[in-house]
């Protein structure tokens, strides 16, 4: 741990660790995002439908994502895989809660979810040797204890969300087996991606494998309907100048569907979904990519409906009318069906991800 670090987590823990009370305590946010501030530092940040702030948090380095608790205003951010750590804090303060370590020998990679009643913490973790996947098991309701782990039947694991069952997870394996210390790939033209739906007692449910001519094709990130449908967003690993699908959707125990793009919008999306997000009536799906400057929108059954150029796009998170999408030059917008509308220009570099708080 570095100084800097160290300092900042002891000035955290010298307040008071009292449990947050409800999310109207920090002022009804819906979505938390991380960020850059134009002087470097970096931030958790609660915002609420129309981009304004309910609250501004430090952190202590670049965050990736972050999951809320159902009902009391707290979250948790993790560390940028390969990580050691995920940070508990009180948003209504800043304070620091816990900050979670994973057994010895294991990385957190990124992102994490709560059970519906907020009892228990699952977060994305893997072997650092081997990248075999696991889902850690945190009690909330005692102090955030570490009680046990899950396998996620496949290494390389990214996002996982809470199935609507309340008793299930739903699991994106990226498949890809990455050096102990940093975010080398070592198996590329071996490795196979899978999407997996595990209960809480480990076991696997359903799984979704990519066909040969697509194991290529790393499996990340999710949106989740409350009807049960995933979506998955991809990012290919292959060689440059291919227009591999990138959107994918499923429904336990049915075939996946992948989905295309026409071929010229496909390439310039240049093989990567940086986040995913279902409209907010469910009706339509949309992923987006930082690389390409696009987001591009498909109907509930894959087909193509259109793309939004945008600098630095990634961010994206269900609205109530439509998505909220954010971008790394301090931009939110509004996307409406092929309507955008900016909601806010700020100073920051907003990171990855915008998470929806539940409820």
């Amino acid at each position: 741990m570095t100084t800097s670090r160290r300092t900042f987590l002891a000035s955290l823990l010298a307040a008071s660790a009292a449990p947050a009370t409800g999310w109207a305590s920090v002022g009804d946010p819906t979505y938390l995002a991380a960020a850059r501030e134009a002087d470097g530092s970096f931030v958790l940040v609660g915002l609420r439908d129309d981009a304004t702030e309910a609250f501004r948090l430090p952190l202590p380095a670049r965050g990736h994502a972050a999951c809320a608790h159902p009902t009391r205003a707290e979250a948790v951010g993790f560390a940028r895989r390969p990580g050691r750590y995920a940070l508990v804090i009180d948003c209504r303060d800043g304070t620091l809660l816990h900050e979670l370590t994973p057994p010895e020998g294991r990385q957190v990679n990124g992102h994490g979810a709560y059970a519906s009643d907020g009892s228990l913490l699952f977060t994305s973790e893997q072997m650092a040797d081997g990248s075999t996947g696991l889902v850690g098991v945190w009690d909330v309701r005692n102090g955030y204890a570490r009680i046990g782990d899950l396998p996620t039947h496949g290494i390389g694991p990214h996002e996982l969300r809470l199935m609507p069952d309340g008793r299930s997870l739903v699991i994106a394996n990226g498949g890809l087996l990455t050096d102990a210390w940093d975010r080398a790939v070592l198996n590329v033209d071996t490795m196979q991606a899978s999407l997996s739906y595990v209960d809480f007692g480990g076991t696997l449910l359903d799984q979704v494998v990519l066909e040969p001519e697509l194991h290529r094709n790393s499996i990340r990130h999710l949106a989740l309907r409350p009807d049960g449908l995933v979506g998955f967003a991809m990012q290919w690993q292959g060689g440059e100048g291919a227009a591999p699908p990138l959107l994918g959707l499923h429904r336990r125990g049915e075939a996946a569907r992948l989905c295309d793009a026409p071929l010229g919008d496909e390439l310039v999306m240049d093989g990567y979904a940086g986040s995913i997000a279902f409209c907010g009536d469910g009706s339509e799906i949309a992923i987006t990519s930082p690389r390409g400057g696009r987001l591009h929108r498909f109907s509930e059954t894959g087909a193509f409906l259109g793309a939004v150029s945008r600098t630095d796009v990634c961010g994206l998170a269900t609205h109530e009318r439509g998505y909220m999408a954010s971008d790394g030059l301090g931009g939110l917008m509004l996307v409406t069906g092929a309507e955008t509308a900016p909601l806010r220009r700020a100073e920051d570099a907003w990171d990855n991800h915008l998470v929806r708080i539940a409820g």
